[in-house]
């Protein structure tokens, strides 16, 4: 059995950093949490590491507070949306 897939949305200068809007990953583990995810990533795509620890994330659109908590995967897998910080009023 494959593991699920993340599908990973960069926005604005988190997009820039990454060099893509989207992409998408192998599931880390069975039950990856938000810093498994972060850091694959990192380890893949060493360029964004730097933006990703001032970005906040949603995960199925729901805002992501705890970093470590398991995140619930789907069979089929799920959706991580990368947002840094924006300026603007």
């Amino acid at each position: 059995m494959s593991a699920p897939t993340i599908s990973i949305r960069y926005f604005a200068g988190a997009a820039s950093a990454a060099g893509r809007d989207e992409e998408s990953i192998a599931s880390p583990s069975p039950t990856p949490s938000l810093d498994s995810v972060l850091e694959h990533l990192a380890t893949v795509r060493p360029e964004v590491s730097e933006v990703l620890t001032r970005c906040s994330f949603l995960w199925g659109g729901v805002a992501v507070r705890d970093p470590s908590v398991p995140l619930p995967l789907a069979p089929e897998g799920g959706t991580l949306d990368v947002l840094p910080p924006f300026a603007g009023g």
